[in-house]
């Protein structure tokens, strides 16, 4: 019996939402009946008229389809996520029939409509979707699908799980996981992937497998959003995990993973003039996108590791960004400030708490560990200025397409006797991607890529940005990261993938009375890489690490109590070393990953 009520409420509720569409299509219908003698509107190429389509659940929702022109009529998400058609002049775009539908609601009676103000609770819930532009290019790529790991992994928010104070809308996100990794060598990283750590046959931990499982990744997320009028909002978003491991994590026992910060920041959207901020920690902007310019909208793999592919460009860091559109949303432009870090190799130096000797007899002061509340195992390194980070983003008919560059500033102190003198160098590169839409909605193709001096810590593998000149001065490193995938949607509870990426670093180094120093010195000795607990050297400085990996995702389980879905991902790894005495040896590494995760609020 109370299987039938709650079946009898829920087709209740399916029906008021009919009725509630069907009373706005009317409605638009007899307005355009009523104004088709108009000469203005007769006239324009770029008229729309108001079409019934059923959307991904089954309720019938109303797009903005155009009489004239090549481009297909797309229908509006069910949760209003953000697809408005613009016209394609130069005049204002025309608000189709989803503007007019936010801000109706059915009257007691549930035959008529009652016209809400602008910035009512009613406005607001109409534009509850996470995404905060309310219209996108038509490119074939559009916004994230909600569902998708993609999405999942830039923040996405659900459509259940949204409350309402007042005049602002706060919307639930995140996710219950378990998430397990057998590999064939034991990197002690869990299911986040630390290449740099893959053994080399010296090691024991080479010749044996490893399991490893657990439920850190779980994540939760809020965002608060109002809308200040029809077309400027203001919001804020959090999101953690337990991604996080203090000193005091034990793996014996209790497993006691640290809550952990992934996202937080506040955001300003004036979709009218185009003008975006964002101030707090998000994805970096070098992170590639998926639609314009905006957040929660990176274009991320969708693989189960942590660490997603080697060769991904990417960070979570603190920002201020600002962000202009241009052509009706068509074309961005955006400038960032972000938090710098440099990673250092001091290999063939001796060091100490960020303090370096060199051969001149120098102390090199290149940063210190944590104190207060920062890590006091970490190392924080010097720096003077913020990242400088800027990107062009292009949405035409078809495709999404970026360019962006860097300038990082590595920077250092040099002391000799009582004396010193500060060092900057200028590092930067630029990159790209793309993502190609192959099949709109079921399959396409994503490109991406960065390559520069000084900026390899925002790939993936996390290779040295930079090492030290003979004279102490920072020596940045140059680097090149890229990665490719095929991702189809051949249902919309199925999602099947295929990347390869990979991140490769230069080498600097230099020689002083018969001893090696630097990156990559071919001074070094690899001898003693391939005999087991061999008493020769096996320095093994990184040169490159490629990944290949396919996986799948299945959403078995859909309902008015969220989503249940299982992945599975098998990856290949190879890390290869700069050549040095004894040659240069490689290794690899072979996994399986498995995860189960309840998704309440999609």
């Amino acid at each position: 019996m109370s299987r039938l009520q709650a079946a009898q409420a829920h087709v209740q509720e399916e029906q008021r939402a009919i009725n509630h569409d069907m009373a706005v299509l009317k409605e638009e219908i007899a307005k355009h009946h009523a104004s088709g003698t108009s000469p203005s509107r007769s006239s324009s190429p770029h008229a729309e008229q108001i079409a019934a389509q059923p959307d991904h659940y089954g309720r019938v929702t109303t797009a903005s389809v155009r009489r004239r022109g090549n481009k297909t009529p797309q229908p509006f998400e069910p949760s209003g996520s953000g697809h408005e058609m613009t016209a394609a002049s130069g005049q204002e775009p025309v608000r189709g029939a989803q503007a007019r539908r936010d801000r109706m609601s059915l009257s007691p009676t549930g035959r008529g409509l009652v016209d809400n103000d602008k910035g009512s609770e009613l406005d607001v819930v109409g534009h509850r979707a996470e995404d905060v532009v309310v219209r996108f290019a038509e490119n074939g790529v559009g916004p994230h699908p909600r569902e998708t790991l993609g999405a999942q992994a830039a923040g996405a928010v659900g459509d259940h799980g949204v409350f309402h104070l007042g005049p602002v809308t706060l919307m639930l996100g995140g996710f219950v996981d378990t998430a397990a990794v057998l590999e064939n060598r034991h990197v002690a990283s869990d299911t986040f992937n630390y290449w740099q750590d893959m053994p080399y046959p010296n090691q024991p931990r080479y010749h044996t497998n490893n399991f490893d499982g657990g439920a850190r990744y779980s994540r939760l997320s809020l965002l608060a959003r109002g809308n200040i009028d029809s077309e400027s909002t203001i919001s804020g978003f959090f999101e953690s995990d337990f991604g996080a491991g203090a000193v005091t994590t034990d793996p014996y026992e209790s497993n006691s993973y640290s809550f952990r910060m992934r996202q937080a920041y506040l955001a300003y959207d004036d979709n009218k003039e185009g003008w975006h901020f964002l101030g707090g920690q998000a994805w970096s902007l070098l992170t590639p996108g998926r639609a314009g310019i905006v957040a929660r909208q990176e274009s991320l793999p969708e693989t189960i590791e942590a660490s997603m592919l080697a060769g991904q460009t990417w960070s979570r860091q603190w920002q201020v960004r600002i962000v202009k559109d241009f052509f009706h949303h068509r074309l961005w432009t955006g400038l960032s400030i972000e938090n710098p870090a440099t990673l250092y190799d001091t290999t063939g130096f001796s060091a100490a708490n960020g303090a370096v000797s060199i051969p001149n007899g120098s102390t090199v002061t290149i940063g210190e560990n944590g104190v207060g509340l920062t890590n006091d195992t970490t190392n924080f390194s010097n720096e003077i200025a913020p990242d400088v980070i800027g990107k062009v983003a292009y949405d035409p008919i078809w495709g999404h397409y970026e360019m962006e560059g860097i300038l990082h500033f590595p920077h250092d102190r040099v002391t000799m006797g009582n004396t010193g003198h500060n060092n900057t160098a200028i590092g930067g590169g630029t990159g790209g991607s793309m993502i190609l839409p192959l099949i709109p909605g079921k399959l396409e193709l994503r490109m991406a890529g960065l390559a520069g001096w000084g900026i390899n810590r925002y790939g993936s593998v996390l290779l040295p940005d930079a090492t030290l000149k003979a004279n102490g001065s920072p020596d940045p490193l140059f680097g090149v990261q890229a990665q490719a995938g095929v991702i189809a949607h051949p249902n919309p509870r199925i999602d099947v993938y295929g990347y390869f990426g990979t991140q490769r670093v230069g080498h600097s180094y230099f020689n002083d009375n018969g001893a090696s120093y630097g990156y990559g010195n071919p001074g070094y000795s690899n001898a003693g890489c391939l005999q087991e607990l061999s008493s020769l050297s096996c320095t093994a400085n990184t040169r490159s690490v490629s990944e290949i990996t396919i996986g799948g995702w299945w959403r078995f389980f859909k309902g008015k109590f969220g989503t249940v879905e299982a992945g599975t991902q098998l990856a290949y790894s190879r890390r290869q070393i700069w050549s040095g005495i004894g040659g240069d040896p490689h290794t690899s590494m072979s996994q399986i990953f498995f995860d189960f995760r309840y998704l309440p609020f999609q």
